[in-house]
């Protein structure tokens, strides 16, 4: 049995008519109201869904005095119940939280310096702290972080997994020069195994187990390895020989719109995807190319080639969006623009508490972007003034502000058609 924290709340009355007192917690139900007889003590002992009072008689004076506990205070006894049942992740290193750990690839994190800021150590994750899923997950009541597939107990399924593997792309192929993982095909087939070990939770009855999962919300981030990892290393894959950026572009949106399709035939209704970051300024390419843009007169620091080539497939991602929800019966799709995002904390670094916005706090080389971080690395000593903790990844203040704009900004550049709140509530 489950025993609930509980709270004590004393009420004193001198006045002499009996007094309404109306008394309200945010984030339970229901409100409640109570009659305070005059000249008793009365004495209320609050817990999640029921507030009982008993009072008794005796000679007091004063002001009527109300002891309200502070909604922090309420939060720590008993959390609000989550916005949605369960959250699902898909993705890459960005999201992965030690799916990787124990497989043989070089697309891992489970040492340190990455975690130093964890309260869980080294644990998987590709950054200092948390990542952009841990802070959703934060955002939208959950009491813990989503566990990673690998580790999860089949208990707490229920809540949500993290299927996300670095080096991970929509193509198969993807990330395969960094050895094992699990490309985006695999992670659907990990959530079709979760779907059938939670239909067996709810009695093999496959009407409340599809109702259920309807009303979580699915995060999909993937696509930037295979820019990175597959058509913009020509010496290990031949995709960019064999197609323009444009024709790639398709290809890529057909293969996510097949496996997204495949998603919601599992019951997925509520899908944020997110769309790929301006990769072309990760210090890994301000590190290669960073001469490249002068010879061909252009003043940017970046790789121009790979943004114009994410830019052609966000833009489909959209397109996307809009045709899943037109066609989908109760789909919920949303599109959320990390590249627009990307560039608003470069033009205004200075007003998000960033000095360093083109070199990783940890890594090697020029801009620390040729590689990653090695083993027992000394970082940066202020995480909070960088944007990008390696190569390749952001710290965790960035992953902050990413996941506070997905979840409330109301501009369309940032998300489309609404934000992560508001898909939680739809």
């Amino acid at each position: 049995m489950n025993h609930h924290p509980m709270a004590t709340i004393t009420l004193t009355s001198s006045l002499p008519q009996p007094t309404a007192i109306t008394f309200a917690v945010a984030g339970l139900q229901p409100i409640f109201v109570m009659q305070l007889p005059a000249k008793k003590l009365g004495q209320c002992r609050i817990q999640p869904r029921f507030m009982a009072c008993s009072w008794t008689m005796g000679d007091y004076f004063g002001k009527l005095v109300l002891l309200v506990l502070a909604l922090s205070e309420v939060t720590r006894a008993w959390p609000v119940a989550p916005q949605v049942p369960c959250f699902f992740i898909f993705g890459d290193s960005l999201v992965d939280n030690g799916n990787n750990n124990n497989i043989l690839t070089l697309a891992r994190a489970n040492y340190r310096p990455y975690g130093i800021d964890f309260a869980e150590g080294s644990s998987g994750r590709f950054t200092n702290g948390r990542t952009v899923v841990d802070v959703l997950a934060q955002l939208l009541g959950f009491g813990g972080f989503i566990p990673a597939y690998a580790v999860a107990e089949r208990a707490g399924i229920l809540r949500g997994l993290n299927y996300a593997s670095g080096a991970a792309g929509i193509r198969n192929e993807t990330g395969n020069n960094l050895g094992d993982h699990y490309p985006l095909a695999q992670q659907i087939n990990h959530f079709r195994d979760t779907t059938r070990v939670m239909t067996r939770m709810f009695r093999g009855n496959s009407t409340r187990a599809a109702d259920y999962l309807g009303k979580c919300i699915y995060y999909m981030g993937l696509g930037s390895n295979d820019y990175l990892n597959n058509y913009f290393m020509p010496t290990m894959y031949p995709t960019s020989r064999e197609y323009s950026p444009r024709t790639y572009a398709s290809l890529l949106l057909e293969d996510y719109s097949r496996q997204l399709t495949e998603l919601y035939d599992l019951g997925a209704r509520k899908v944020a995807i997110i769309g790929i970051g301006q990769i072309g300024c990760i210090p890994y390419e301000l590190a290669r190319y960073r001469n490249r843009n002068t010879r061909k007169g252009s003043s940017s620091r970046c790789n121009e080639d790979i943004n114009t080539a994410i830019s052609i497939f966000n833009t489909g991602l959209v397109r996307m969006v809009k045709r899943f929800n037109a066609r989908l019966p109760d789909a919920k799709f949303v599109y959320v623009s990390t590249f627009e995002s990307s560039k608003d904390l470069v033009a205004n670094a200075a007003s998000y508490g960033f000095d360093v916005v083109d070199k990783g706090c940890c890594g090697v080389g020029r801009n620390n972007g040729q590689i990653t971080c090695l083993p027992l690395q000394t970082p940066c000593a202020d995480r909070t003034r960088y944007l990008f903790w390696d190569a390749f990844h952001l710290t965790e203040v960035a992953n902050v502000i990413y996941a506070k704009k997905a979840y409330n900004s109301s501009s369309p550049s940032d998300v489309y058609p609404m934000n992560l709140r508001q898909l939680a509530m739809a």
